[in-house]
């Protein structure tokens, strides 16, 4: 065993029966590449992910790939989950050089942590994938190392000063209206009129784009925003990038049709997708968007959520065993018919197109489930049936890893999201989860002096800028569903710290990281990412928040804040568009009016508590909902500066939100 057996992150562990002497990112592995003077090998991955077991498997496993690295280098192993922050930088390090990113990550760094060399995956020997193999690599870094130090050197500066300009993403420009429109512009022109989504193959879901072209049809009444959100929820969820026996989506398509997934299943995706697929429901009323939701909380409420715990895990693995690339996703045609009637058979194989042959390059057989062809209206029953038998028999199948890390960023992003679920979907049980959790992360990763801990239960790695504005985020959710006033104050006091801890004083924008910064290499230096890569940028939801909290409190101070946060990046919206639609939708809040929803009455049911509901049902694009106890029923609704007058039951209110 090496250093990772005690190791918390399930991807360390995973590697612990390695023959390489791995070392958890730390000072002493740092310590030990300067006194040995060696080269350091620095693999960046996670559980979850197919090509860093496929990496593990051919190299890592192997005694001669280990005897190498072992001779001439100093290993250390990153859960790019643990450590977001590490593999932020080390990210565009790798793009620079070689102008692709992912994970495995793997690079090779100087003593000091500062990259020279660096790709993804490497298949272990030559000429397989059109990739050089990973021994050759091994021996000709460890030469250049010892004959070619000068010219390392020196890539490696150049590399440091890259990173270090990429890492601000800050551009300052007005906040001006003009950057809604030429967004949109800028997405319709991504937009993939056959399929839906945006570009080609691979097909991300993008869920912020499509929450905010929503509210641009809203806004604009022009039909084809609301057009590009209908194909894509639409193409997707018809497509096997989404789980239709269990619930729930897969992290992205590899082709265009959204029929062949990466099949892990992350719940930040699924947190994601849930909001855009109530908020399609929401404003378009279209029963599949609300059937679809109600499958991802299905598949959170089974295999997320640890109610004894009060935590929600982080992801569902794609595979079983190394190399078996989604069997348990996907189905044979004689598996099918093992598991089913012929009558169920039949209408399964037309509807979601099993047949002898199926989509998987490794197993020619084995098919992926998607919605093909519609069934008959007498076939609809069959097929309800035939669904629930399928997902009984792979329910037997032995199941991928799923694990239970309860990161707090992810955690309140799920909490916020089931809120809204819980609301939209009439289903209770959702609030009931969602509030525990947030409880336990105020309880359990919050501190007044150095904000919220990363991990649930444990008090390091804290600092980062996402897990407190997430948190933010869920507590002003959590206020809007309970009326509950510490919630709002909560998230007052989070961004507070943010203020305090993150703020650029100078420049304005929140830095990733808190002061003081330090850390090996690119750790001591701070970022202002605005980009939504994979969750949404932590910038663009702090400034969410912001404009949520303003609309709230009417608190002056926190309207300038906002105005000077987007002002620190609105330079780079315009080109960002797709992959800053986090922050489209904050200068959305801060450029039109917003909607705010006052309800006071008796506290249980009632009038006031059906009138509290519709408000959270009832899609409005900027919207805030506030719940205060009274002795009579009463809601007032004010868009911008006018509002309404008082309303006294649920059907008046429906009739004014109309």
């Amino acid at each position: 065993m090496n250093r990772l057996a005690a190791e918390p992150s399930a991807y360390l562990q995973s590697a612990a029966h390695q023959p390489v002497h791995w070392h958890p990112w730390s000072d002493a592995a740092f310590a030990r590449a300067r006194a040995e003077r060696k080269p350091i090998l620095l693999d960046i991955g996670a559980v979850w992910c197919h090509w860093c077991h496929v990496m593990d498997g051919e190299s890592y496993d192997d005694p001669a790939v280990a005897e190498l690295l072992n001779r001439d280098f100093v290993c250390i192993k990153v859960d790019r989950d643990e450590r977001p922050d590490v593999d932020a930088r080390y990210q565009r390090a790798v793009q620079a050089l070689s102008g692709q990113g992912g994970w495995p990550l793997t690079a090779f760094l100087t003593p000091e942590g500062e990259v020279f060399f660096g790709g993804t995956y490497f298949p272990p020997d030559n000429n397989r994938y059109g990739r050089p193999g990973f021994r050759s690599v091994l021996l000709e870094i460890a030469r250049a190392y010892r004959e070619d130090k000068d010219r390392i050197a020196a890539n490696a500066r150049a590399i440091r000063e890259h990173v270090v300009a990429s890492l601000n993403e800050s551009k300052p420009g007005p906040v001006d209206p003009a950057l809604l429109t030429d967004g949109a512009d800028l997405m319709a022109r991504l937009f993939d009129v056959r399929y839906g989504g945006f570009g080609n193959a691979p097909k991300f879901p993008h869920p912020a784009a499509l929450e905010f072209l929503l509210a641009r049809w809203h806004d604009t009444h022009a039909g084809w925003p609301r057009d590009m959100v209908a194909k894509t929820l639409t193409a997707m969820a018809r497509g096997g990038v989404r789980d239709h026996l269990g619930g729930g989506f897969h992290r992205y398509a590899v082709d265009e049709r959204w029929i062949v997934p990466h099949f892990e299943k992350m719940s930040y995706d699924n947190s994601e997708l849930l909001r855009a697929y109530l908020a399609a429901y929401q404003a378009l009323g279209d029963p599949a968007f609300r059937d679809v939701a109600s499958g991802i909380v299905n598949w959170v409420l089974e295999i997320l959520t640890d109610r004894t715990a009060a935590a929600f895990a982080t992801s569902q693995d794609a595979d079983v065993t190394p190399g078996d690339d989604g069997d348990y996703w996907t189905w044979t045609l004689d598996e099918v018919n093992a598991a089913l009637t012929p009558p169920h058979a039949a209408v399964v194989a037309r509807v979601f197109d099993v047949q002898a042959g199926g989509e998987m390059h490794h197993n020619a057989a084995k098919n992926v489930l998607w919605w093909s062809a519609d069934p008959a209206d007498d076939e609809r029953p069959i097929l309800r049936d035939a669904m629930r038998m399928l997902k009984a028999a792979r329910d037997r199948r032995p199941a991928p890893f799923v694990d239970r890390t309860p990161y707090v960023s992810w955690n309140a992003m799920m909490a916020g999201a089931m809120l809204h679920a819980g609301a939209v979907l009439d289903r209770p049980e959702c609030n009931e989860i969602a509030l525990k959790i947030l409880e336990r992360i105020w309880k359990e990763a919050w501190d007044a002096g150095s904000g919220m801990s990363h991990v649930l239960g444990r008090s390091e790695p804290r600092r980062m800028l996402e897990d407190n504005v997430q948190s933010a985020a869920a507590f002003l959710d959590a206020f809007e569903a309970t009326g509950a006033a510490e919630w709002l104050e909560r998230s007052t006091a989070v961004m507070a710290h943010c203020d305090r801890a993150h703020w650029d004083s100078s420049g304005g924008g929140y830095f990733d990281l808190a002061e003081p910064a330090g850390g090996a290499a690119y750790l001591a230096e701070r970022g202002k990412p605005v980009q939504d890569a994979p969750t949404p940028s932590a910038n663009g939801v702090a400034a969410l928040v912001l404009a949520r909290l303003a609309a709230h409190t009417d608190r002056p101070d926190l309207r300038d804040r906002l105005d000077r946060q987007l002002a620190a990046f609105a330079g780079g919206a315009r080109e960002l568009s797709l992959y800053g639609a986090t922050l489209l939708r904050a200068i959305d809040w801060a450029t039109q009016p917003v909607t705010r929803i006052d309800i006071s009455g008796p506290l249980g049911e009632g009038p006031a508590c059906a009138m509290h509901l519709l408000a959270l049902q009832t899609y409005r694009p900027r919207k805030v909902v506030v719940r205060t106890p009274g002795t009579a029923p009463a809601a007032t609704v004010c868009v911008g500066t006018t509002c309404s007058l008082p309303v006294h039951g649920p059907e008046q209110l429906a009739e004014l939100l109309a």
